[in-house]
C-alpha cells in the first residue's frame, strides 16, 4: 500500500502546478488554510481553490479536518514532503540564475593563441579576477584554430587574428581588439642594425628564420608584405615560437619579422627595428558566441581584454 502511494505521488508530481504544491506545503506546515494564506499573501478563498484543484489533479484526498485546522492525509504528507524538495531546488535555481544575471558567478571558457597568451590574456584575467573573484575561468591555448571550440559550443570567448580567410558567422560576434604591427628582428652587428627603420625590399636577399612553421594566421601579414616588396622570404631555419626564433637569430642564422606582442621579452643578442613600405600589421579580434554575448560576465571579460589591449 505504502509503495503504491509513493509511486502515485511521484507520477502526480510530474504534472502538478508548482504554485499549488507551494500552497499545499504552506497549509501542511502552518496547520490551517488561514495560516497558509497569511504566509503566502493570498486570501483563504484562493488557498481553498488551489487545494481543491490540487486534490482533483491528484485523484486522492490530501487534507482532513483536525479541530479548527487541517492535517495531511498519508498521500498529502508524502506529497508535501516531495514538494519541499522541489521548491527548495527551484529556490536554489532562482538564486543561481540571479547570481548569473548579476554577473557575480558563472564560468567563462576562453581560447587564445600563443602571443595573446603573453601580452593580452594575463593582464586581462588578473584585472577581471580582482573584480569578479567568484567567476570561474577556463583558459586554453589553441594556435591551430581558436574559433573551433566556439563553433562547437565548447568555449565562450576566443582571441583570434583576422585575415583574408576570415568569414564572419551569424553564431559568433566579432569585435576588433587591436592592430599589432610587426617588427624586424636582426642579430646584433647586422649590416642594417644601425638604422631605426628598414624598407621591406632591403630584406629580399636575406636568409630568414621561420617562427611559425605551422603556417598559422600570423604568417599571412609577413607573406603579404614581402610580396608587396617584390620577393618571397627565404626560410632556412624553422621553429614554432618567437623565443626560440630570437635565439636562432642571435646565433646569426637569419632574420625574422615578428609581431610586437611577441616581443615583450627581447633576447640580448638581437635588435628590433621598424619596417616600412609596407609595415606588416595583424588585426587581433575578440570573438564571442552570440548565445552568451549579452551575459554580464562575458561583457566584463571583453572589457578587460580591451583594457589590456589599449594598455
Amino acid at each position: 500500500m505504502f509503495l503504491s502511494l509513493m509511486k502515485q505521488c511521484c507520477s502526480v508530481l510530474g504534472m502538478l502546478d508548482v504554485r499549488r504544491l507551494q500552497v499545499l506545503r504552506a497549509v501542511v506546515t502552518g496547520g490551517s488554510v488561514s495560516a497558509a494564506a497569511t504566509e503566502l499573501g493570498f486570501t483563504p478563498s484562493a488557498i481553498s481553490q488551489q487545494l481543491a484543484t490540487l486534490e482533483r489533479e491528484a485523484g486522492l484526498p490530501l487534507l482532513e479536518k483536525s479541530g479548527r485546522g487541517v492535517r495531511p492525509t498519508l498521500v498529502g504528507s508524502m506529497l508535501a514532503d516531495r514538494a519541499k524538495g522541489i521548491l527548495d531546488g527551484l529556490a536554489d535555481i532562482e538564486h543561481e540564475l540571479s547570481d548569473l544575471r548579476a554577473g557575480s558567478t558563472g564560468l567563462i571558457r576562453i581560447r587564445y593563441f600563443a602571443t595573446a597568451g603573453v601580452g593580452l590574456v594575463p593582464p586581462a584575467v588578473a584585472a577581471f579576477r580582482q573584480q569578479n573573484p567568484d567567476v570561474r575561468l577556463e583558459l586554453w591555448l589553441d594556435d591551430a584554430d581558436p574559433l573551433a571550440d566556439l563553433r562547437a559550443g565548447r568555449a565562450d570567448i576566443a582571441l583570434a587574428v583576422r585575415n583574408s580567410s576570415t568569414v564572419e558567422e551569424d553564431s559568433l560576434r566579432y569585435l576588433p581588439l587591436l592592430d599589432d604591427p610587426y617588427r624586424l628582428v636582426l642579430p646584433k652587428g647586422h649590416r642594417l642594425a644601425s638604422r631605426r627603420t628598414i624598407d621591406m625590399a632591403e630584406l629580399a636577399q636575406e636568409q630568414w628564420v621561420d617562427p611559425d612553421r605551422l603556417h598559422g594566421p600570423c604568417r599571412e601579414p609577413v607573406t603579404v608584405a614581402c610580396a608587396a616588396a617584390g620577393f618571397q622570404p627565404d626560410y632556412t631555419v624553422h621553429t614554432e615560437d618567437y623565443a626560440t626564433a630570437q635565439g636562432l637569430i642571435a646565433a646569426r642564422l637569419g632574420i625574422a619579422i615578428m609581431p610586437m606582442i611577441g616581443l615583450r621579452t627581447v633576447h640580448p643578442g638581437v635588435v628590433v627595428r621598424r619596417l616600412r613600405k609596407p609595415e606588416p600589421t595583424r588585426s587581433i579580434m575578440v570573438v564571442v558566441r552570440a548565445a552568451v554575448a549579452e551575459q554580464v560576465v562575458m561583457q566584463r571579460m571583453v572589457a578587460a581584454l580591451k583594457d589590456a589591449a589599449s594598455a
